[in-house]
């Protein structure tokens, strides 16, 4: 992509429709990053970060310095200029806008990228009170940024009871924001970290319910997921694992009902909803669920009837076609009544020549 100079100030008093001679120097050519993967973050590195840097992984904190504008260069927002080592912020954790969290995720120590920003991953449909300006709705914005620095969190090994549970509530909020703004698969994530925090060390008896509702609740949001992202099985799998730690509980049965469903699975799905109710016989989603199912088998027995009878219409009509073919192949046959007269008046002989000695079948067989 190739970039000029501004020179708004430099054009006034141009006629219309005049020809014009421009010289153009190239000052640089940059490469743009399709960060987001669907054109809607784009990046070009202006200047390359520490060679061999590695990138931060979900959960870091990141000292970032940048400058938001809008399309037009109205300057919004300006951040990590007036603090030692930058503005802070843990990378995955929805601190900052989307296309600014992934963009981040891109970055080596030092690199300074110029970012575009569509509105699906800014502010979308809201406005947005900035520092310096104000944003409006449906805005694509262009960040300046430099990565600082980012410092690898604590590994759920080095960590106390105390500093796990917070960390595991502290993303399972974080998966719950974003699944409440159809983030599905980056809610997911959060979910699966939080599970990930919990199978580091053994649980001290006092906080082990405390503990165990949090993975329930995690294993839920997760199956929840996967109904949404359609990936039925891990949905089926995940509320398994919840019933394993609470038999009864209903939204599990829920949901593994529904994940059946979707897996043409009815009478797994039957079985849940039958557990579900008797649980809970006044429960308004599952008796809509059982409709649905009830609709779903009487749509199937239908078409398996269906299929049966044109199976039984195929097998009859095959086996009526068979005596006429076998009546038109006999009434086909002729049949001679008499002998030759050559027959006739050989037919000794031609007896006597077709009696075979038990010698000559014996040497046949040997050339069989």
């Amino acid at each position: 992509m190739i970039f000029f100079s501004d020179a708004r100030d430099v054009v006034s008093d141009i006629p219309p429709n005049t020809t014009l001679t421009i010289d153009l120097e190239l000052v640089s050519l940059m490469h743009v990053v399709d960060v987001s993967g669907d054109l809607m973050v784009l990046k070009k590195i202006m200047k390359k970060g520490e060679e061999g840097s590695s990138r931060p992984e979900d959960g870091l904190s990141v000292w970032i310095k940048s400058t938001g504008k809008l399309e037009d260069g109205t300057i919004f927002d300006r951040f990590g200029f007036d603090v030692d080592g930058g503005f802070q912020f843990i990378l995955g954790e929805e601190q900052v806008i989307t296309g600014l969290d992934i963009a981040a995720a891109t970055m080596a120590k030092g690199e300074v990228s110029l970012l575009t920003i569509k509105p699906q991953y800014g502010y979308g449909e809201n406005e947005f009170r900035g520092n310096l300006a104000t944003v409006p709705s449906h805005s694509t914005l262009i960040f300046e940024i430099e990565m600082i620095d980012f410092i690898k969190g604590k590994e759920p090994w080095t960590m106390n009871l105390q500093e796990r549970l917070q960390a595991i509530e502290a993303l399972k909020e974080c998966g719950n924001s974003l699944f409440k703004t159809q983030k599905y698969e980056r809610a997911l994530k959060k979910y699966t970290k939080a599970l990930y925090y919990m199978d580091e060390k053994p649980i001290e008896d006092a906080e082990a319910r405390k503990m165990s509702t949090l993975k329930v609740s995690c294993l839920l949001n997760s199956a929840a997921c996967n109904l949404k992202l359609n990936d039925f099985r891990v949905a089926i799998n995940y509320c398994t694992s919840v019933l394993e730690i609470e038999f009864h509980n209903a939204k599990a049965l829920y949901r593994r009902a529904q994940a059946f469903i979707e897996t043409s699975d009815l009478d797994l799905a039957a079985t849940d909803i039958r557990r579900l109710i008797e649980t809970d016989p006044q429960n308004r989603e599952a008796i809509l669920l059982q409709k649905k199912l009830k609709q779903l088998e009487a749509e199937k027995n239908k078409k398996d009837s269906k299929f049966c009878a044109n199976m039984f219409a195929e097998t009859k009509k095959y086996t009526n076609q068979e005596p006429k073919k076998m009546e038109d192949g006999i009434s086909n046959m002729k049949i001679t009544s008499h002998n030759p007269p050559q027959f006739e008046e050989h037919t000794a002989s031609s007896v006597e020549a077709m009696v075979v000695s038990p010698t000559s079948l014996q040497s046949g067989a040997d050339n069989v």
